[in-house]
């Protein structure tokens, strides 16, 4: 009797401990990990960020050029491979000014795209400044490489030159100052990421011979660049490409060839530039961590419940065991 009763016991822990390992679960939790640089990026503008003029651009597919933007998506490519993994957009697109940034981005084409970015890296207002004053050198006779010759230059022409853009300029400028304002709010309005904007550079200064052309163009995009300064105080941050490029432009662009576009050399100094304003402000992500298996709510219930009955029913084996002892004890007497 005793033999059944203890297999009876034994297979009633048995049934509990299978019932109750269907009654698990592995818990998961979401964790945020820091990183140095954006899980995903993207970059808008014009034809500096779209890579125009290096080897392997077309005006169709800006992926195949080793622009600023592709350095930088190769290098967190790489970094963070093992991590989360990195995705680079270049919606940049050549010729555009700041109007046709604005319009490109309340079509809402890019709304999906710009969601989830964690950074957005915008090159503008050189298409709004420059086309102005590269017309104003063609019209003082500067239209190619080796046509420069100060003593060439007729200077009343000139300065009658310049006095008949110097309005187109300053219009262009307080457009431009109103444009930074609406670009940096419907960025803001489609995407929680990091806002960058990057000062322009001045291609002009290479023509050194000639004060009236530079100094003007220091004065004008000088301007341009305050505006991107005082407008950035809680809208985003400004990466200051214009004071990496002082004093090398003939290092760094084509302007040599009358091409103010920035050569192979320029697209890595831009790099560095982008990739220091980045690691400065830092990133996260998030991600799903598995915990060890354990019992549901219900499941240590079940088992509390097992233990109980269990140890009722134990306790009830041994009455019973000592009760029929009893009785063969008393049946010899």
């Amino acid at each position: 009797m005793i033999r059944r009763l203890i297999a009876l016991i034994g297979a009633a822990l048995m049934s509990v401990c299978l019932f109750s390992c269907t009654m698990t679960e592995i818990p998961e939790k979401e964790v945020v990990c820091k990183v140095k640089v954006p899980p995903k990026m993207m970059f808008l503008g014009d034809s500096i960020a779209a890579g125009y003029g290096l080897d392997g651009y077309t005006d169709s597919d800006n992926s195949k050029c080793r622009s600023y933007p592709n350095i930088l998506k190769e290098r967190y490519e790489e970094e963070l491979g093992g991590e989360c993994g990195h995705t680079m957009i270049n919606n940049a697109v050549s010729g555009y000014t700041s109007d046709d940034l604005i319009a490109q981005l309340r079509s809402g084409a890019l709304d999906d795209q710009l969601g989830d970015c964690d950074a957005v890296v915008v090159s503008i207002g050189g298409n709004d400044l420059l086309d102005i004053m590269l017309q104003l050198m063609k019209n003082m006779g500067i239209t190619e490489k080796g046509a420069f010759d100060k003593g060439e230059i007729d200077i009343f022409s000139a300065a009658s030159a310049f006095m008949s853009m110097s309005g187109d300029i300053e219009d262009a400028l307080e457009h431009f100052n109103d444009n930074i304002k609406v670009i940096s709010d419907e960025l803001s309005s489609r995407t929680d990421g990091a806002i960058f904007i990057q000062t322009l550079y001045d291609p002009l200064e290479y023509f050194s011979q000639f004060t009236m052309v530079t100094d003007y163009s220091k004065e004008k995009i000088g301007k341009l660049n305050t505006i991107i300064y005082e407008n950035a105080s809680g809208r985003y941050n400004v990466i200051g490409v214009a004071e990496d490029f002082r004093g090398k432009a003939g290092e760094l662009t084509r302007i040599g060839d009358f091409d103010i576009h920035p050569n192979a050399a320029g697209h890595e100094a831009i790099a560095e530039d982008v990739d220091r304003a980045l690691r400065a402000e830092g990133f996260t992500y998030t991600t799903t961590v598995r915990g060890e298996k354990r019992l549901t709510a219900d499941g240590k219930k079940v088992i509390a419940g097992g233990i109980t009955g269990g140890a009722v029913f134990i306790a009830a084996v041994i009455s019973a065991v000592i009760v029929s002892a009893k009785k063969k004890k008393s049946k010899k007497q």
